[in-house]
């Protein structure tokens, strides 16, 4: 499924089976909650915390698709294209970061 696919689906899914969005604040709120909840599995997955009972049931792949469908939506509902977007993102980084990370004596 490309990005634009993605947006497209989200899209028929709210307007048919979600009967309407949420509005923008109601999103990006959600969103907030949404990578909130993906936080607390990276903490504990990869990270020093360890897994509360209530976090055991927790899906990564579940909780990226929760961020990445919210994402979609308030894409969709701003008029944003994500794979112009996207695209548009990449020619920023190669052109800020070509040496940059080559550079770094850190990464090496």
């Amino acid at each position: 499924m490309t990005i634009s696919e993605a947006q497209q689906q989200v899209d028929a899914w709210i307007k048919t089976v979600g009967v309407r969005y949420f509005s923008e604040l109601t999103n990006m709120a959600i969103l907030t909650e949404e990578v909130g909840e993906l936080a607390r599995i990276m903490a504990r997955t990869y990270g020093d915390q360890s897994f509360k009972k209530s976090d055991l049931k927790k899906n990564l792949p579940d909780e990226m698709a929760d961020v990445l469908w919210v994402l979609i939506c308030l894409a969709n509902q701003t008029g944003v294209d994500l794979t112009k977007a996207l695209t548009k993102n990449f020619e920023k980084k190669n052109i800020r970061d070509a040496n940059r990370h080559l550079d770094n004596d850190k990464l090496k």
